[in-house]
């Protein structure tokens, strides 16, 4: 790293132990629940159905199953149903493969999974998780039907990783039972859960949620609702920044590296290359006539999938792959189009040091953080933090972006927030939290006991 770099963003043995152990408060932070009275009796989770029989279904079931839960597993068409089942199977005996189970218990929790193409047989369930597409319409009409076959008390709850579950509790006459169980993928190894409490979630219900993921041996974290709750709503920012970045003068090695120096597994490109870079292409596509104008967005995405780069499987993306290889390779035909790119818009590109990079990258999530404490969606900083070290990859040693932001100095980051809103504007907007605690000499962490 640069010295620059070194000195924002390096940390010393101590430093890096000290963000290790606040990571590990934060997990242990986030089980706790103020405003529950203490002991409050639970509902029973004996039996769950799980609406949707995709990656994200199939990896819920078997979870549940890990801890002796039978699972009914409901799609709509038996296609679908059957490519769910297998691919639970498949993963199980992966599992077997790798000596990490054994064949009996594998067995075991195959009999505890279900499948099904009736809606009614969610009717014994006490949990009802729907796991279906991010169309608000369709799960709107699945927790119509929920509203008429589900049992009496039993919790109703939503995947969704950003849609208002307030619109979805709407459409039942029972919204006391409706409660946001964002499970990250692959369900059944992802640590993070987020628990997300609609206007009118019953707090028991909550308590229960809450109670399952530590029965899941997973990090749950409690959220209120809002665009992309507390993950994806920080998500945006790093992601939104790193695409800003290419057209103004980095390229996506670049960025990836800068990333990778500061702790990450993988730079963002090679993620997206990873995960598909056509996920939410056309319904990304769609919004475009209809978003504000008043700010910047970040399409070269898009333009990509149009070409049919959509990554690591149709073998090009941010990156080139040869075939049978996952290893990301520079492009020079991709980093072409993105300086084409760049001059079309007008951008005059520059060169960006890692420096700028991380800075653009992680500031942004600090400023959003802010405001997610502000409004309530986030109930401290440490569940802030520790969404994005279990859940998006931010290194632990770290501490999360904001007691990251903590040990480098709120009045610096402020600085920096506020240089790129006035070059950049819109996205750059300081958030009024951050603005009073530098100005009162006060850190994130004096937030934590609220």
């Amino acid at each position: 790293m640069s010295a620059v770099l070194d000195d924002v963003f390096g940390l010393s043995e101590a430093q890096a132990a000290a963000g290790e152990a606040h990571a590990k408060f934060a997990a242990a932070e986030a089980a706790r629940t103020p405003d529950l009275p203490a002991g409050m009796p639970l509902r029973p989770v004996r039996k769950v159905a799980v609406i949707g029989a995709g990656t994200m279904g199939g990896g819920i079931a078997m979870a549940l199953a890990n801890i002796g839960i039978p699972v009914t597993l409901v799609d709509a068409e038996a296609p679908g149903l059957q490519r769910g089942l297998a691919r639970v199977k498949d993963n199980y005996a992966g599992s077997v493969a790798r000596g990490k189970l054994a064949a009996q218990d594998m067995e075991q929790r195959l009999a505890l999974i279900r499948g099904t193409l009736r809606m009614e047989d969610v009717a014994d369930a006490d949990l009802v998780i729907e796991a279906v597409f991010e169309d608000m319409q369709l799960k709107q009409g699945i927790f119509r039907q929920l509203d008429v076959l589900a049992k009496p008390g039993a919790i109703l709850a939503t995947n969704t990783s950003g849609l208002d579950i307030d619109e979805i509790a709407a459409f039942t006459a029972r919204p006391q039972d409706v409660v946001g169980a964002h499970f990250f993928s692959p369900a059944h190894v992802m640590k993070l859960l987020e628990v997300v409490r609609a206007a009118q979630t019953a707090p028991d219900v909550v308590a229960t949620l809450m109670d399952l993921g530590r029965r899941l041996g997973k990090v749950a974290v409690l959220a209120r609702v809002y665009p992309g709750f507390i993950g994806n709503a920080l998500f945006r920012n790093y992601t939104r920044e790193a695409h800003f970045l290419v057209e103004d003068g980095a390229l996506p090695h670049e960025v990836d590296a800068a990333l990778k120096k500061f702790g990450y597994a993988m730079g963002i490109f090679a993620v997206h290359d990873m995960a598909g870079n056509d996920v939410g292409w056309q319904t990304r596509k769609a919004q475009m006539a209809t978003r504000p104008t008043d700010r910047r967005w970040n399409d070269l995405i898009l333009k990509l999938c149009d070409q049919g780069r959509f990554g690591q499987k149709s073998g090009q993306g941010w990156y080139r792959y040869e075939k049978g290889e996952r290893t990301p390779l520079r492009d020079p035909g991709l980093e072409a189009f993105i300086v084409a790119e760049s001059a079309r818009m007008g951008i005059a590109r520059k060169p960006m040091d890692e420096d700028e990079i991380l800075k653009r990258c992680l500031y942004g999530m600090v400023n959003e953080g802010a405001k997610l404490l502000e409004l309530g969606i986030a109930q401290r900083p440490s569940d802030i933090d520790i969404t994005y070290v279990t859940g998006y990859g931010f290194p632990a040693r770290q501490g999360g972006p904001l007691f990251m932001a903590d040990r480098i100095g709120l009045d610096r980051v402020l600085a920096d927030v506020r240089r790129l809103h006035a070059q950049y504007g819109y996205w750059w907007q300081p958030a009024p939290l951050l603005e009073r605690l530098v100005r009162e000499g006060r850190s994130l962490a004096d937030l934590q006991a609220r």
